[in-house]
């Protein structure tokens, strides 16, 4: 009987992740959100099949929900967390706790139901779920730093919300309420999950340095992932806040141990893990939604999605006003964007029995938002980044991309009349009338190019970009060849496989050569300017000079009265790119603390030794603008 259960769920398994997979094709061919489409199918199949399918909230927290946490936070980079560090803090701490008060009051006040469950409520649906919306931002090409703000949001308040729930639920089942108590425990749980996850985090980056295996290094972040939620929930810590730090941490020092065969298998891996966990997630949120129930308590979950939009928007709105600046479009985006999700839905189900009947009315009011989320909000996101202009791409490269394939298909055809021709097929007097009608509108449509490219000189690099990763992955493609044809030895394979890996991580490498290379017919160089950057920014600053394409030098040098090693830049400069260049520089220069040695004497007086060090911004980019009569190349 056992093993009967046990292939039931198999062929359950199975079949779910072959619906997710189908799903997925046609996601792409609609040009939507998968997610969207999951929840959508899940809940046809529980409208026709009648398919009971038994979660928990164990099943979704501990199994589901580690890969989508780990793989966000691992490939959320530390710099730009850091960078929006006090709105997301102020969203993912005081926005849980205010969208719990502000939801519960609301409900109670509407629905009529007791204080108590209604806070319970508020803080079961505080926790934001933007994969859907995530998803969508790549597919448009929105801003990063938006994405970054959302995500790190849903990050942290994923830990907080379970946290506080849970200390509502207690409060809930011994009838008693301390302030201090709250805090206490609340700082203890979410603070203790962050430094396990940090502690276990840097354990795992420190064994990957020691390893030389992908293998062994990709089942090491699965251990990491799944181990620091079970270490945590051991210690009553969230675990879930564990797993978030444990992963930007492995994800920021992790990968500098690694060869790039393994960073490129390991990324590919979690990937994979985070469509699986994402695939079943909204599948079953559509299979477990009970629409006659819904229709029922429809007044209850009406005054539940309006206090969910209202507590978003205090949040968004009253908490965003403090560090960075994020600009009125991001703010209404990021309220929108609130989306809830699998936390959401593993709260609710978790919800224990002396609740009584009103267990049943918060699970019900908990699925009907999720689903007013997911399928409202989660399917017009795209048109509200449209509206506010952050969504559309770039109408040059939209212009070139269209020239470029003309030029493409007019060259097929020309191909495909020569063939003709030669296979007797067409007279020559046609070939000819074609073949000077083809002829003139390649060469037109290459001059247009031409002419994009020496104007907007980032086209030429963007298309010298995607050459070279193409040429790279070919070469990847002939060496495994050879390997599986035993012509190359594994100790060649593994070098030569590394070298190409290591280049394709690139996204733009500085090619001085290729930098300084300019036609005859762009733009003359007008101004030299002198730009000094901090040895860390190097990589960033040549990038961002090399999407422009601009012709630069660069040479070590090293800077001031704090004698620190720099990298001084001479940049050959057109007319009218001064401003470009300054922004770009602006992104990729950031400045930073480091602390300076204080003398240990002053006349004869010594120091203490907790005075000597002094902090001192350094970083950024200093820039010289010169006037130049004559450029040339050499």
């Amino acid at each position: 009987m056992e093993n009967w259960d046990l292939l039931l769920v198999e062929e359950a398994v199975i079949g779910l992740f072959l619906v997710a997979v189908l799903v997925g094709i046609l996601a792409r061919k609609l040009r939507m959100p998968y997610t969207l489409g999951l929840v959508l199918i899940g809940l046809g199949l529980a409208l026709l099949i009648q398919v009971e399918v038994p979660i928990t909230e164990e099943l979704i927290l501990a199994l589901l929900v580690p890969p989508l946490v780990f793989e966000a936070a691992f490939h959320l980079r530390a710099e730009d967390l850091l960078h929006d560090a006090l709105p997301i803090a102020l969203l993912a701490v005081p926005g849980v706790v205010l969208t719990m008060l502000i939801v519960g009051g609301v409900v109670h006040y509407g629905t009529g139901l007791d204080l108590g469950p209604a806070m319970l409520f508020g803080a079961l649906v505080a926790a934001t779920d933007p994969i859907a919306v995530v998803a969508l931002f790549r597919v448009l090409g929105a801003p990063k730093r938006l994405q970054v703000l959302l995500e790190g949001e849903s990050l942290f308040n994923d830990g907080t919300a379970i946290v506080v729930f849970h200390l509502v639920l207690g409060i809930l089942a011994t009838g008693t309420f301390s302030l201090a108590a709250s805090i206490t425990d609340f700082v203890r749980v979410a603070g203790g999950g962050f430094l396990v996850g940090l502690a276990l985090g840097g354990m795992a980056s420190a064994i990957i340095a020691r390893v030389d295996d992908h293998l062994v290094e990709t089942a090491l972040t699965v251990v990491l992932a799944y181990g620091a939620y079970l270490v945590g929930e051991q210690l009553h810590v969230s675990g879930v806040l564990a797993v978030v730090a444990a992963g930007i941490v492995n994800g920021n020092i992790g990968p500098r141990g690694m060869k790039p065969t393994t960073r490129i298998v390991v990324a590919n891996f979690w990937e994979f893990a985070a469509f699986v966990a994402n695939s079943f997630v909204f599948l079953l949120i559509g299979l477990q939604v009970d629409i006659p129930a819904i229709a029922q308590h429809f007044p209850e979950i009406f005054w539940a999605i309006l206090a969910v939009l209202v507590a978003r928007g205090v949040d968004v709105y009253g908490l965003t006003w403090v560090g960075p600046t994020i600009p009125w479009a991001w703010r209404h985006v990021l309220f929108w964007g609130g989306l809830r999700g699998a936390i959401s839905l593993a709260l609710a189900l978790g919800i224990p029995a002396f609740l009584g009947p009103v267990r049943d009315q918060l699970r019900i009011m908990a699925f009907g938002v999720v689903l007013f989320t997911l399928l409202a909000q989660g399917s017009t996101i795209g048109m509200l980044l449209r509206f506010l202009g952050l969504g559309q791409r770039d109408p040059i490269e939209e212009e070139y991309q269209a020239h470029r394939a003309r030029a493409v298909v007019t060259r097929a055809a020309l191909e495909h009349l020569e063939q003709q021709y030669r296979q007797g097929l067409i007279s020559q007097d046609t070939y000819q009338a074609l073949l000077h009608l083809l002829q003139s509108r390649l060469h037109e449509l290459q001059h247009v190019l031409r002419e994009l490219q020496r104007r907007y000189p980032r086209l030429r690099m963007e298309e010298l970009q995607d050459a070279r990763a193409e040429v790279l992955r070919i070469q990847r493609i002939m060496l495994q060849d050879l390997f599986q044809a035993g012509l190359i030895g594994e100790e060649v394979y593994e070098a030569l496989l590394g070298e190409i890996d290591a280049a394709l991580e690139e996204e733009v490498p500085f090619w001085p050569t290729l930098a300084l290379r300019r036609a005859p017919d762009e733009p003359p160089i007008r101004y030299v300017t002198f730009a000094v950057i901090h040895a860390k920014d190097q990589h960033n600053a040549f990038a961002a000079l090399n999407r422009l394409a601009l012709p630069f030098v660069a040479f070590p040098s090293v800077g001031g009265y704090l004698q620190r090693r720099n990298m001084t830049l001479l940049i050959g400069l057109p007319e009218g790119q001064f401003e470009e260049m300054v922004e770009a520089l602006r992104y990729a220069c950031r400045r930073r603390v480091e602390f300076v040695a204080s003398p240990q004497k002053v006349k004869g007086i010594p120091i203490p030794l907790w005075v000597r060090p002094r902090p001192v911004t350094v970083g950024g980019a200093v820039l010289f603008l010169l006037p130049v009569e004559h450029y040339e190349e050499v």
